[in-house]
């Protein structure tokens, strides 16, 4: 057998874990914990010491004024801001006015008329996570959505004023949104 080499084995891996420094509260080490919301630097001593921080300190990004532009609500310059989502451009007048340029247009309806309030058509619309959905545009008042596409076909079992087209079983068919219903078409 070969001989171990001592140089592997030295204080220098233990001192690491003083990488972090101290708790300024109670003076123990400080390690890195992980929570719900990630990473983070928390005190050895808890739960006698509740000190935590950021494991990374976020800087803040002052809006960038946007000149030669104008808010169209009420007539502030735009202005390039950091925010939960990324970049995005708002008014600089932002606690008295909420305007945010939207990068994208605005989706036309499908020309289905919502079946809910009867007022509102829907409109393709998508979530924070990219998945497309189908809502009233009378939103607030009108919460109903649809997950598939609208067809503006009555149901012919339980007359439903629509139907959604739906991949069943690697085929293409409408079928009746209502839970109650088992509606299906023959492939289209």
């Amino acid at each position: 057998m070969s001989k171990i080499d001592q140089q592997l084995f030295t204080t220098h891996e233990h001192a690491l874990e003083r990488e972090y420094g101290v708790c300024p509260e109670c003076g123990s080490e400080l390690a890195v914990r992980h929570g719900k919301h990630g990473a983070f630097l928390g005190c050895q001593s808890y739960p006698t010491c509740e000190y935590h921080r950021p494991l990374v300190e976020k800087t803040t990004v002052e809006a960038e004024i946007l000149e030669g532009t104008e808010c169209p609500l009420c007539g502030h310059p735009l202005a390039l801001k950091s925010g939960r989502y990324g970049f995005y451009i708002g008014c600089s007048d932002f606690p008295q006015c909420h305007y945010i340029a939207k990068d994208e247009p605005e989706t036309p309806a499908t020309k289905v008329a919502c079946p809910s309030c009867r007022s509102g058509e829907l409109m393709e619309r998508t979530n924070r996570f990219g998945k497309k959905f189908y809502a009233c545009s009378g939103y607030p008042k009108c919460k109903y959505l649809l997950n598939f596409p609208p067809v503006a076909e009555p149901c012919p079992d339980c007359g439903w004023p629509l139907l959604v087209e739906k991949n069943v079983r690697g085929q293409r068919r409408w079928v009746c949104p209502q839970r109650s219903c088992k509606y299906q078409s023959e492939t289209i």
